[in-house]
Parts: structure tokens; C-alpha cells; sequence
């Protein structure tokens, strides 16, 4: 934690400082928080002469509504003003803040009550730090019980701003707290609000439930009050999805096991959650029916692009996502050759995965069946480690590592460039993926020499 009470020093006794939101939260809950956000009774005009008068550096990052960011030891603190809001007209932000309001109406603008808590900072050292919390919404209390409820009216908090109920719902999943009934019921009754919310914003939320560590309850109270047939209306019909006899569970609750069962980072819980999302649209009965999914991992991958596209995720989130999830029905299993191996490893890599990434997939899937689940860890990690003993041998996985280049097959055909040398590159891969003891110069130049000489003959 940096100096802050060099900061309180800087910026004087009369500054009322206090921490606010999640910090205390977080302190109360005994888990370490993330970023100190801090309030004060002084005008940020105040802050910024202050703090620059004692040697800071001063960020004037949110004056409009009375933000300051101070630079201390290397950390960028913010500071705002005591405020309250004035009316929300668009469902997402108030049209004009009111500064130097007392601290409970500044607490009184706060979502949920266990963000509506703060810690004057000079006692956020002390012995007694917790008696000195001032709490006037019962956030301490609700922290006790797993309870998550609005500050005041939650129809109105709802009102104000559409993002709210997918705050609830991502809550839900990173503290495995319930929602206060009313709370609850108010978030069905305000759906029209949460679609005037920017999709880059919906996106974060949803990314931040996916890789909290109760992420199947954040997901199931999204579709329980309406939220997921806002956001993801193509998740909808996986619920009550019936499936094959490979699988114990119906689609959903197949993927919210995959979702717990993956790493918690946002591009593996994404694509667990869309894994399987084209299986409603491809499911159908043969003739002595049984239940059957051809096509479900193109289906869920042209799917998976048109979510992430319409929701804004960045390109790199993307590319992995549906990377994962266009190779995630690949099971090798002991029957496959050294070879068979190297080759999905090439794919991986061709399509820029880190294999270890699509085993991790690969294994929740698995285990996401809910079937001889005792016997699938001892397969995979025979798997793991067969795939790691043939990566530790450093296989050529692409062209480019090849012994020899486009440059030396040109010398050796005594042709100019064209496309026949990624036809033979081609063919020269595929020999040292079968034998990568042959990616030697001297024995790549005898098979190009053959080859070109098969070429010229027909």
C-alpha cells in the first residue's frame, strides 16, 4: 500500500478522508482489494493545489465530476469529492453531479449497500478500523448474512442505470452471495434500462462474472431475471437442452460445469461458455433415436464470432475464443500415432493456441459430461504428458521451420518464385511431421531434388 498517510498530511486535517466501495468491502471480507479508492469533503480545485504544493503529481482525470488522480510512490490514487447525482435521463449516467455534499448522501448514490461503506483513512491502521466503519445502509450486516441488496429503492437504482443488474449478477458470482428478494425482483421490471447500456460495458461485467469463482450462480441469476435474453439470447435454448447418452447433463448445465471447471481468465471461461452453443440449432433424432450434434463445433464457432463481435470483445479475445472452441471436440486418446500428435499441435499453433490452453479446455469439457468423471484426470494427464514429451523434442510445427527455405529450393529448381514452392514446403512438412528427423538440410534438399524432378516429368 503506498504512504497514505503521507497523503492525508498533504492534503490537511480538514480533508476528511475516507476509503470508499470496494476496498472497505473487500478489507471487511478479508480478501485483498484491488485498487484505493478515496473520497473527501474538499473541492477538487483544493485537492490538486494541495497535493501539487507538497511535491505530487496531479492528474486532473475526472474534474466534471470531481475526480483528481494523485501519483504516490508509482500508484495512481483517486480521489473524489463528496457528491450526490442529479437526474439519470438516459438510463446510464446522471445528467450533472452536486459536489460537496456530506459523506452519507455521498454514500446514498451507491448501488449496492456493500459498496455504500467508508473508512476515514486515519484509522485504516488502527486496531479498531472496524468500529470506525461508517456504514449507514447495513453493509456490514448484509456482508454477514450473503446478501446482496440496493441502496434505497432498487426500481429506482435500476432506473438510473442499466448496468446495475449485471453488477448484481456479477457480485453473485464473485462473493456467492444471494439476492435480496426485492432486489431480485426488480431487475425483471427494469430490463428495458439495461439496453441502453453500451455493449463494451455490458462486455466487462459479463467478463468479470465469467472468472469469479462462482461464476454458474452469477450465470444462472442472469437468465433467471431476464438479464441472459438481453445480453446472450442465443444461450437461451441450451436450457433444457436434452443430450446424448455421452452426457449426464442438458446443455446448460453442461457448460455452466465447463465455465467452473476452466481457468478462470476471461478468453478460456468465454469460450467455455460458447463451446456449445450451436448444439440446439444442429440437434436432431436419427432413425433409432439416439440424439446427435454433427457440426456443433462450426455451428458454435460462427455463433461464438457473431456474440463477440456484437458485444465489442477485443481481437486477441477473439481470436482465442474461437480458436478454443473450434478445437475443442479434438480427444486424442492412446491410439493416436507420435505423428497424428504433431499434427493437431501444428493446427494449435496455426491457428496461434497455446496448446496447454486447449488441454486445459479440453479436460473441463470432459469432466463437464458428468460421466466416468473418476477415470477422465489419469487420461488427460497421460495425454499432457505425451503431448509434452513430443513438444520437448522440438518438432517443426510450421513451415517456417523447416531446414531449408524458399530461397534454397529456388537455387536447387533453378526456378523463379512462384507457387510452387509452397506446394513443395507443403510436402516437405508433411514428410518431417511423420519423421522429424529428416528436418536436416542435407535430407530435405534429397526430397526436394526428387520432388522436382517427379514435377518435371509430368
Amino acid at each position: 500500500m503506498p504512504d497514505i498517510f503521507f497523503l492525508q498530511k498533504a492534503l490537511g486535517a480538514d480533508a476528511s478522508l475516507v476509503a470508499v466501495g470496494g476496498c472497505v468491502r473487500d478489507r471487511l471480507l478479508g480478501r485483498d482489494g484491488g485498487d484505493l479508492d478515496l473520497a473527501t469533503s474538499l473541492m477538487p480545485e483544493a485537492v490538486i493545489e494541495r497535493a501539487k504544493a507538497s511535491g505530487l503529481t496531479v492528474i486532473p482525470t475526472g474534474l466534471r465530476h470531481g475526480t483528481v488522480t494523485i501519483v504516490l510512490n508509482g500508484v495512481n490514487i483517486e480521489i473524489t469529492t463528496y457528491r450526490d447525482d442529479g437526474a439519470y435521463l438516459d438510463g446510464r449516467r446522471p445528467s450533472q453531479v452536486n459536489l460537496g455534499v456530506s459523506l452519507e448522501e455521498d454514500l446514498a448514490r451507491r448501488d449496492i449497500t456493500i459498496n455504500a461503506m467508508a473508512l476515514p483513512l486515519k484509522f485504516i491502521n488502527s486496531n479498531g478500523w472496524r468500529a470506525n466503519i461508517i456504514d449507514p445502509f447495513g453493509g456490514q450486516k448484509d456482508l454477514e448474512i450473503k446478501l446482496i441488496r440496493t441502496v434505497g429503492d432498487p426500481l429506482q437504482r435500476f432506473e438510473e442505470d442499466g448496468l446495475r443488474p449485471y453488477r448484481v449478477c456479477r457480485f453473485v458470482s464473485q462473493l456467492g452471495f444471494c439476492i435480496e428478494p426485492k432486489t431480485a425482483g426488480a431487475i425483471s421490471q427494469k430490463l428495458e434500462v439495461t439496453t441502453r447500456v453500451a455493449v463494451e460495458r455490458v462486455f466487462v461485467e459479463l467478463s468479470k462474472l465469467l472468472v469469479g469463482q462462482n461464476a454458474p450462480s452469477g450465470l444462472k441469476a442472469l437468465a433467471t431475471h431476464g438479464l441472459l435474453d438481453k445480453c446472450i439470447p442465443e444461450l437461451t435454448p441450451t436450457i433444457g437442452c436434452e443430450q446424448n447418452t455421452y452426457h449426464a447433463h442438458d446443455v446448460w448445465e453442461h457448460t455452466l460445469k465447463v465455465v467452473h471447471g476452466s481457468p478462470a481468465d476471461p478468453s478460456m471461461r468465454w469460450a467455455a461458455l460458447l463451446h456449445d452453443i450451436g448444439k440446439p440449432a444442429v440437434k436432431f433424432t436419427d432413425a433409432s433415436g439416439k440424439i446427435k450434434f454433427h457440426g456443433h463445433e462450426v455451428a458454435s464457432e460462427k455463433m461464438a464470432k457473431q456474440i463477440l463481435n456484437r458485444l465489442k470483445a477485443s481481437n486477441a479475445i477473439q481470436a482465442e475464443v474461437i480458436a478454443l472452441i473450434r478445437h475443442h471436440g479434438i480427444k486424442p486418446d492412446n491410439a493416436w500415432s507420435d505423428a497424428a500428435c504433431r499434427r493437431l499441435l501444428h493446427r494449435l499453433a496455426k491457428d496461434g493456441l497455446d496448446w496447454r490452453r486447449w488441454a486445459s479446455l479440453q479436460l473441463a469439457d470432459q469432466l463437464g459430461k458428468g460421466l466416468d468423471t473418476e477415470h477422465i484426470p489419469q487420461a488427460h494427464a497421460e495425454m499432457v504428458k505425451r503431448m509434452e514429451r513430443i513438444t520437448s523434442k522440438f518438432p517443426p510445427l510450421n513451415i517456417q521451420a523447416l531446414a531449408i527455405d524458399g530461397r534454397a529450393l529456388m537455387k536447387l529448381a533453378n526456378k523463379p518464385q512462384g507457387p510452387w514452392i509452397g506446394t513443395l514446403q507443403k510436402h516437405l512438412f508433411e514428410v518431417v511431421i511423420d519423421d522429424p528427423t529428416l528436418n536436416t538440410a542435407e535430407n530435405l534438399q534429397l526430397l526436394a531434388v526428387e520432388w522436382i524432378e517427379k514435377m518435371n516429368r509430368n
